[in-house]
């Protein structure tokens, strides 16, 4: 009997908050039988590349793709991108910004952690998205520095009680919006879908995002629910959305708490986006 096709497409590398090198994202991949794996990190196509090497020797399948992080009502919204041209003048000088703005953002957070009492080097957290600017800090890369101090236990722990909104350490974060994040993808001929929406808690906001060119919702994804799921098909289909789907594996207890691979896209949604992306 032939075993389901797997197909991952939300994973991240230390290109930007993941774990894993992008040597090891594919062999994660192949040990857990993934047949398609999309690479999404945050605002950064640095890992694509190699992690597009890594899984040509495997035999796995691979999409370059990213995770751009707009902002909307003073909440991260965060977009994935597919098929597009990685080297697209535009979207490479856009995305450069936002990494900056991820450095100035981190450092402040530093800051803040400091002057409450949680001292860590910030300058050592910082030192690979300086020394490579092509690698996104992110908060995360704030929680590992946290738990190896020994003033959280673990990253949601640092999160909850540092780092997420209302917390000492939090900065809001500065950003393009969503309407322009669509269409920064949409010039480097890609599609955008919404990633995670039950983490964006405004399902209100989706008819308006469609109406600003939205393509995909991430209807599979770990921390969605069955009920979750079955809305957002729902709701890809009654505006006429593509739907996207995968682990968000990150190689640690952030997310990705299943594995990779342990969310696959059916290969009938998979067949509809490669139709559908021009």
């Amino acid at each position: 009997m032939t075993r389901p096709v797997r197909i991952d497409l939300h994973s991240h590398t230390t290109a930007s908050d993941g774990r894993s090198t992008p040597e090891a994202l594919a062999a994660t991949a192949a040990a857990a039988g993934v047949d398609v794996l999309a690479l999404t990190d945050h605002d950064t196509v640095a890992g694509c590349a190699p992690t597009a090497r890594a899984c040509a020797t495997l035999g796995i399948r691979f999409l370059p793709g990213i995770e751009i992080t707009a902002v909307a009502d003073a909440r991260d919204v965060h977009v994935l991108g597919y098929f597009f041209d990685t080297t697209h003048p535009p979207l490479v000088a856009f995305l450069a910004a936002q990494r900056r703005q991820r450095v100035d953002r981190v450092r402040e957070m530093g800051a803040r952690l400091r002057r409450h009492g949680a001292d860590i080097d910030i300058d050592a957290v910082l030192a690979p998205a300086v020394e490579d600017t092509a690698k996104a800090v992110g908060r995360p890369w704030l929680a590992r520095a946290l738990v190896e101090r020994g003033y959280v236990r673990t990253v949601p722990e640092a999160f909850d009680k540092w780092l997420s909104a209302g917390r000492p350490a939090f900065v809001p974060r500065a950003g393009a919006s969503v309407s322009e994040v669509i269409a920064r993808l949409h010039e480097a001929g890609g599609i955008a879908s919404l990633a995670h929406p039950v983490f964006v808690k405004r399902d209100a906001w989706i008819p308006r995002l469609v109406d600003e060119g939205l393509d995909a919702l991430e209807a599979y994804h770990s921390d969605h629910t069955p009920a979750d799921t079955a809305r957002y098909l729902a709701m890809a289909e009654a505006h006429g959305l593509l739907v996207t789907g995968g682990s968000d594996y990150h190689g640690d207890d952030q997310r990705g708490r299943g594995g990779l691979g342990s969310v696959t896209l059916p290969e009938a949604q998979f067949a509809r986006l490669i139709a559908g992306r021009s």
